[in-house]
């Protein structure tokens, strides 16, 4: 889950900041980075060029954006540098806000909390990088916080496309060295006295071996 940034973007947390009541019991997170030309998906981009990285993570962003359409639950877009009001995002849908914190874990906790304290009973947070991810999914973990206290998404690379939980729990976006393959087991070793479900692993897409194996993502590096 990789969107991060400590810019204050447009120096507000939301085009609708005003207090927003919830019409659900659940909410989804969706954490993005702001596409932009050489600021995106660097390390896919040290294979097929910034500009063709740049088209891959927008096919993802739109990927997201049309999967979390269907899920029933009121949902959020954190931008990673400076929120947008006209983007694969429409402002009926989703609301915007913007991610605060020095790191992805305090990002997290930031979004987390923000919910919570509306009075949410579930919160949810996916990123924007996953191409085997759809709503059906997303839906079934929220239907697993009914039972467990922690619902989980393993990634292939040893961190996780989606976290659910019930009540905030500090320690899981705390002392973690993010980006690398030890996020999901230092993850699990923090909530050990909780019940957490694992769903299946599935692949998000940070490299170019994450993406040749997709058809769908081939013409974004195959001369034709």
């Amino acid at each position: 889950m990789g969107a991060s940034s400590n810019k204050g973007g447009n120096g507000n947390n939301g085009i609708n900041d005003s207090f927003h009541f919830p019409t659900s019991k659940q909410a989804l997170i969706i954490f993005v980075r702001n596409p932009e030309l050489g600021k995106c998906k660097t390390r896919l981009a040290a294979t097929i060029g910034d500009k063709a990285a740049l088209q891959v993570y927008e096919y993802l962003l739109q990927h997201t954006a049309t999967i979390c359409t269907d899920v029933e639950a009121d949902k959020y877009v954190f931008y990673s540098e400076t929120i947008k009001k006209a983007d694969y995002w429409c402002t009926s849908i989703f609301k915007k806000r913007l991610q605060r914190g020095k790191d992805l874990g305090e990002r997290m906790q930031h979004a987390f909390k923000e919910l919570f304290d509306m009075d949410y009973k579930k919160v949810m947070i996916i990123g924007s990088d996953m191409l085997e991810l759809n709503s059906e999914i997303v839906m079934d973990a929220f239907e697993k916080l009914d039972r467990h206290d922690v619902v989980i998404g393993p990634a292939v690379d040893g961190g996780y496309f989606l976290l659910g939980t019930n009540k905030l729990h500090p320690e899981i976006f705390e002392n973690k060295v993010w980006s690398t393959s030890t996020v999901l087991q230092r993850t699990m070793d923090d909530l050990k006295k909780y019940d957490i479900c694992l769903l299946m692993e599935l692949n998000d897409i940070d490299t170019f071996e994450d993406m040749e194996h997709y058809t769908a993502l081939k013409k974004f590096y195959e001369k034709p």
